[in-house]
């Protein structure tokens, strides 16, 4: 069982144009983030790292979750870019058995895979879901990770936008928020470690949790 895992938020200075340059580009936020670990993690540091990221839009400004079993760098931030702390999520982890309630949020890509006889577009195309498609998505997404969904409330999110190579990527966001019951504290702890679903260098796949 994994549970060596940090949990950093930063508040970033919407006034700096850096900021603003990772803001509007997931692309720009996912090096951003990576610089904070440590170089030599090889062509796949985002998985040795376990870094995962989330993008929350809050009444006053933005916030950047950062999860990741590599305690960052926070000194390799500019001191203009925000404020930022880490705190360890290994207490939060052991104390998880099955049976407990929590509060959860995920901003996720919920996506589905075409047929070879599809008349939706091409076969095999990964198609973005939304509304009650996306609910339940999510709700088979979060079986299979070790939940009981009690509540879901989903918001459609601007799609997270960035370059991979020449070509300009758009990912469907949607963030799905409520209560939970434990089934499979393991498995859930290994798919808060791993994320969930598609997307994850573009800001998805984040599940966090909390006592209910």
């Amino acid at each position: 069982m994994t549970t060596g895992l940090w949990l950093t938020q930063i508040v970033p200075n919407t006034r700096d144009r850096a900021v603003l340059k990772d803001l509007r580009d997931a692309t720009h936020l996912h090096r951003r983030i990576m610089t904070l670990f440590p170089d030599g993690l090889g062509d796949r540091a985002r998985h040795q790292a376990a870094a995962l990221f989330r993008l929350e839009e809050q009444p006053d400004g933005f916030s950047i979750l950062v999860q990741s079993s590599i305690k960052p760098t926070l000194d390799n931030l500019a001191a203009d870019y925000g404020a930022a702390r880490t705190t360890s999520l290994t207490p939060l982890l052991k104390g998880l058995t099955d049976g407990a309630n929590v509060h959860y949020r995920i901003i996720a890509n919920a996506t589905s895979k075409l047929g070879n006889n599809t008349t939706a577009g091409r076969p095999k195309q990964v198609v973005p879901l939304h509304g009650a498609d996306a609910d339940q998505w999510w709700q088979r997404q979060a079986d299979s990770a070790g939940l009981i969904l009690r509540s879901l409330h989903s918001s459609q999110l601007p799609g997270a936008t960035g370059r991979r190579g020449n070509a300009r990527m758009t990912h469907a966001r949607t963030r799905f928020d409520g209560t939970a019951t434990v089934t499979d504290s393991a498995t859930l702890i290994e798919k808060i470690r791993a994320g969930i679903g598609r997307g994850k260098p573009y800001g998805c796949g984040l599940l966090t949790i909390a006592p209910a």
